[in-house]
């Protein structure tokens, strides 16, 4: 519902939510005009009327803008004139023309150009941008995990990503303009306090000849409080001043105030609001935001490239049994629509066997009269919340008669709460007595292989022989040439390459990515991609890759036999987690694992620590970027490299990498201690290993690994 609440306003109204945000982002340099030309003003009141009457005698009224302009409306000879002065001397200035494109833009932005009717709607869509704002701060603050992580990295890509990131920048600004135009514009319409000055009593000046400007009582305050100053049009009229405290009746005689207004609550909260929206009196706020304006075309624009993308991946599920009629149930938790995919797959191949079968959103959980079992598929939103679908399905479940169940979560190693909302679902639901169909089993990335194992041990558990493929729809193709290519490992029976291809510039419609970024490759006849770390980043002009070739491996079969001209197609996925930072760091890598930080210190600048464990078989034979790291070193890129050498090495010199990681356990509490941060990549069995050995060494210090997880300092790619 609160997506709904957030997008359809924006769809409906973003092209004329973009247009007057940008012609409010035009007006906002105004005010900055204004002040730029507006001369010093350190005088009174009644020195600013006294130069100003002595230089033009027909002066009526004197009025000074939030901005420090000061005009003059006169009436003499040449009739009735509105005069740009200066407060000194009361001498004419040219006037800041406001021009006819400038009050163009500001009919525009205040009416639409179309008079009263306009005005009313330019108000309902600042309403609407409020409400818009508003969800949208939710909505961040759910994926993100609460206040406390409001300023945490924004981890989505593409549209969803600049969507996010943009937003909450210019969320506050936005946030000031939308609701400040919905004051406005309800006051204009009488809906709320307006600016309108205070009402005086009527009153007659006292008889006397009136005093000098000079040396009115009254008018001896700072000419920064001057609203406007009425003079006398006969003999009996008094002075009318208005400043920032309300409005008073000055007699002409004495210079004493006869009579006072203050200004009300709805006056102060009106100019509060008028200042605040146009940027007058207030020129560098009214330029932030201006700038903050010009993103909501860039929101407006990725908000729909949002919904577009969700409409494409919607998913159809023909042949849905009812809930009550169904015999197998699949209930699904599903943020984006990623995970409701994999449920379709698995409805298919269950619906092939004959079986009749359900599926439905978790939300929906109800009454299973025939079914004999009960599948949950739960995605895991932000830090470890629901996802949309599956908000109230704990609340739900009271009340209903146990089924045997099998939970599947979906999620991403690269956050610290992998799958923890599929955790909660499985705990729950043991809690209430639903015995396990199958124990918890999770799916990292949207893996099509580790989605097929689970199937298959899913039919078995059901006595139906299904083997559930999903092939999720692939983005878009980049063509790859492959460049180079330098062989390593034969002699130890570990064939490995780093291949290098050539890719097209991001200005011509190349991919974006970073070392540690993946690179999909679909391999002739292969059902899905494989994931590959990435050796290089965009800026660096290739792709860069390091293989190893798996006996029976498709994919790996396939790259190491390309030479140089071939070519393949391939996408990159973003590992956001996988990052070097500015705090120390420790890379920890074994065979192709050294692909990823390879890419990281070919772009680090020289000067922080950066510490490197390497585990490789012999140095004459699979030393991979052996000459690069040495550059690395005497460049400052890499402060220390720690090898491990598994095969060709005898004595203390032999050894896996978590042998140095238990050697220099002191030295890496210090450093963890300091704040680095841990990358790790290689095979799972090489991961297991290095989180176990990093755990001994940290529990002196009362850390451990799980801890640094949790705060995004501990970073794993395995395979």
């Amino acid at each position: 519902m609160l997506r709904r609440i957030h997008s359809l306003p924006g769809l409906v109204l973003g092209l004329l939510l973009a247009l007057i945000a940008g012609s409010g982002a035009v007006l906002s340099v105004q005010p900055a005009i204004e002040r730029a030309a507006a001369p010093p003003q350190s005088l009174t009141i009644a020195e600013t009327a006294a130069a100003i009457t002595a230089a033009a005698p027909g002066t009526q009224a004197i009025t000074r803008s939030a901005n420090g302009v000061v005009t003059a409306q006169v009436r003499d000879t040449a009739g009735r004139r509105v005069l740009t002065v200066d407060p000194a001397s009361g001498a004419t200035l040219p006037e800041v023309a406001e021009g006819p494109v400038m009050r163009a833009v500001k009919s525009f932005h205040r009416s639409l150009l179309l008079g009263d009717g306009g005005r009313a709607a330019v108000g309902v869509m600042a309403a609407a941008m409020a409400l818009v704002l508003g969800s949208g701060l939710w909505l961040m603050l759910r994926a993100l995990g609460g206040w406390r992580r409001a300023a945490a990295p924004v981890h989505a890509r593409g549209a969803k990503g600049w969507h996010a990131r943009i937003g909450r920048v210019a969320l506050v600004g936005l946030g000031v303009s939308a609701l400040t135009g919905a004051w406005l514009s309800a006051a204009t319409f009488g809906l709320a306090p307006d600016g309108s000055a205070a009402v005086l009593p009527r009153a007659t000046a006292a008889a006397g000849a009136p005093l000098a400007l000079a040396r009115m009582p009254a008018l001896d305050r700072p000419l920064a409080e001057l609203r406007s100053l009425t003079l006398p049009a006969r003999p009996g009229e008094m002075l009318r001043l208005e400043t920032g405290a309300g409005v008073a009746l000055v007699e002409p005689a004495t210079g004493a105030i006869a009579a006072f207004a203050p200004v009300t609550w709805g006056g102060r909260v009106w100019e509060w609001a008028y200042r605040l929206h146009t940027g007058h009196g207030l020129w560098a706020l009214g330029l932030v935001l201006g700038t903050a304006a010009l993103a909501v075309p860039v929101l407006a624009a990725t908000g729909a490239a949002i919904w577009l993308s969700r409409r494409r991946g919607a998913v159809r599920v023909p042949g849905n049994a009812p809930m009550a009629e169904a015999e197998l149930v699949i209930l699904v938790g599903s943020e984006g629509g990623s995970t409701r995919g994999f449920a379709a797959s698995l409805h298919r191949a269950l619906t092939a066997t004959g079986a009749r079968v359900h599926l439905g959103d978790m939300d929906a959980v109800g009454p299973m009269p025939r079914a004999r079992a009960l599948i949950v598929m739960a995605a895991t939103y932000g830090d470890g919340v629901a996802p949309a679908s599956a908000r109230r399905f704990l609340d739900r479940l009271d009340g209903l008669s146990p089924l045997p169940v099998a939970v599947l979560g979906f999620g991403d190693r690269a956050f610290p709460r992998f799958c923890a909302y599929a955790e909660t679902v499985a705990a729950a639901l043991d809690a209430r007595g639903w015995p396990a169909l199958l124990p918890l089993d999770r799916v990292d990335g949207q893996s099509p292989a580790a989605f097929a194992a689970w199937g298959r041990a899913l039919g078995r558990a059901l006595a139906l022989p299904i083997a559930p493929e999903h092939r999720p729809a692939l983005p878009r193709l980049h063509g790859l040439r492959l460049i180079s290519r330098r062989d390593y490992g034969e002699a130890v029976q570990a064939p490995t390459a780093i291949l290098r291809f050539a890719v097209r510039p991001r200005w011509l419609g190349g991919p974006r990515f970073e070392a540690g970024d993946l690179l999909a490759v679909m391999a002739p006849g292969a059902s899905a991609p494989r994931f590959y770390s990435l050796a290089s980043s965009a800026r660096d002009g290739f792709v860069e890759i390091c293989v190893r070739k798996v006996p029976g491996g498709v994919c790996s079969t396939f790259l190491h036999g390309l030479q140089p001209g071939d070519r393949l197609r391939g996408f990159t996925r973003a590992n956001p987690a996988f990052r070097a930072a500015p705090a120390p760091l420790v890379m920890i890598s074994a065979g192709c694992g050294i692909g990823p930080m390879a890419g990281l210190l070919r772009r680090a600048a020289p000067g922080a620590e950066r510490v490197l464990y390497f585990g490789l078989r012999d140095p004459a034979s699979d030393f991979l970027y052996a000459e690069e790291l040495g550059r690395w070193q005497a460049e400052g890129r890499l402060t220390r490299l720690r090898t491990a050498v598994s095969r060709a090495a005898r004595g203390a010199e032999r050894g896996h990498v978590q042998h140095r990681l238990r050697e220099d356990a002191a030295r890496l509490r210090d450093q963890i201690g300091r704040g680095a941060r841990v990358l790790v990549c290689g095979s799972v069995a090489m991961g297991q290993s290095v989180a176990a050995e990093l755990d001994a060494a940290l529990r002196p210090a009362g850390l451990s690994v799980a801890a640094l997880k949790a705060e995004g300092r501990y970073v794993e790619d395995t395979y």
